[in-house]
């Protein structure tokens, strides 16, 4: 295995497994293991599916092309128009969620280890950290990213042997199925699994080579699978949905992160087990906080057409990257799950509604050139996954009717002008 194929996959991982690894057991919290066991393996195959139609609309456009530019060249300037709004609100959301979390859990230790500063001061200091990294480049931020996630990876894994002797088989068993279409659930464990907007800067980076890039993603996705469903076991095990501390209690808090770590602290009374969860958890937020910005900075980027190359267009880019959802952290502090669920209705729009519509359009109503990789699916399964979005949305709440109420409209008005023009 190539040393670039291991930072594409870990590319995948880093911006796959962060915040919404550490909300899935709370997230999912009533669901139970077993349900939340299905929820996992359906989403994940539906977001893989999702990426490579991604990855097939993105190779018929030249490199560097970001969703703005496919959503433009295959749905017209009105999919241009939900793409921009529905992208920025994504990114922004998922940042403002790793910005929230990482200064929670950046306050907490170093309230533990004596050093007390004020909350905003945490997340400006963790944003600041790791945002000089992306300012640096995808270079920086792959051979970063590679660092962190080998730590990550081996303290979840030293992490899961530790804790899994403690593992309840009753609280595995708590919980009820039919909390499967619980909006929380549901957008929690879709955002679980966004990694579709690091394609475009992997595409960059692998060069030609498609073949390669597919199998970075395959790995890249799997991975986090294994990784979640082996996490909330040992979550949703070790603290029981009710009583105190408990899932539940969790669920219902401000600050959802650095309580999880200390209902670990309290139930299991072991230091060494402490020391692992507040280094796993940290870096999560770190590893996912790269790639989501590095992602969000190609797309901005690209959408307002400043080059990412010298000290006037990296300000420019950055700072549309990270000023909007660092001051919405610091005005609203506890933003954590909030940006999770606004996110995850993004992420059923731009990552399960327009891959199969802009594979769609592309393929049976524009006819764009053949390209050496075309996914094997179909116009029923294209269909079933444009379906399958509009459902989610409904089941979502209120936000997502109103979102699939306005992307339908605006898609409709424009296809019908353009057949006019």
């Amino acid at each position: 295995m190539n040393s670039k194929l291991i930072g594409g996959i870990l590319l995948v991982v880093g911006t796959t497994i962060g915040a919404g690894m550490l909300a899935l057991p709370v997230a999912t919290a009533q669901l139970g293991f077993w349900g939340s066991l299905v929820l996992l393996v359906g989403c994940w195959a539906v977001m893989t599916a999702c990426a490579f139609l991604f990855l097939e609309v993105n190779l018929w456009l030249p490199p560097n092309s970001n969703l703005v530019s496919m959503a433009g060249a295959t749905l017209g300037k009105s999919g241009q128009a939900v793409a921009w709004v529905v992208y920025l609100v994504l990114l922004y959301s998922i940042i403002c969620a790793y910005i929230a979390g990482g200064g929670d859990l950046f306050h907490y230790i170093l309230a533990t280890s004596g050093l007390v500063i004020p909350q905003w001061a945490a997340s400006v200091l963790f944003t600041f950290l790791f945002g000089t990294v992306v300012y640096l480049g995808i270079r920086s931020v792959d051979y970063v990213n590679r660092f962190l996630m080998f730590g990550k990876m081996g303290a979840l894994l030293l992490l899961i042997c530790l804790v899994m002797p403690f593992v309840s088989t009753t609280n595995l068993n708590s919980g009820e199925f039919k909390h499967i279409i619980a909006p929380s659930s549901l957008t929690v464990t879709a955002v679980s699994f966004g990694c579709l907007m690091i394609i475009p800067s992997l595409r960059t980076y692998f060069g030609q080579d498609i073949k390669t890039l597919r199998k970075a993603i395959l790995i890249g996705t799997l991975i986090p699978l294994i990784c979640y469903i082996a996490w909330d076991m040992v979550i949703m095990g070790v603290i029981p949905l009710d009583g105190t501390p408990s899932l539940r209690a969790i669920t219902n808090s401000t600050n959802t992160n650095s309580d999880l770590v200390a209902a670990l602290t309290s139930i299991l009374q072991k230091d060494h087990v402490t020391m692992i969860v507040k280094f796993f958890t940290s870096i999560c937020m770190a590893t996912s906080f790269l790639s989501v910005s590095l992602s969000l900075s190609d797309f901005l980027s690209d959408g307002l057409k400043v080059r990412k190359q010298g000290v006037m267009g990296n300000a420019v880019v950055l700072g549309a990257t990270f000023i909007p959802p660092l001051s919405l952290v610091l005005f609203y502090p506890n933003a954590f799950l909030l940006g999770l669920e606004f996110a995850g209705i993004s992420v059923f729009i731009l990552m399960i509604l327009l891959p199969p519509l802009m594979a769609w359009v592309g393929r049976y109503r524009k006819e764009f050139p053949k390209v050496s990789y075309k996914v094997p699916a179909n116009k029923p399964m294209l269909a079933f996954l444009v379906l399958f979005a509009a459902v989610m949305l409904v089941i979502s709440g209120t936000w997502g009717i109103v979102a699939l109420a306005l992307i339908a409209t605006t898609l409709v008005i424009g296809f019908a002008v353009e057949r006019v023009i």
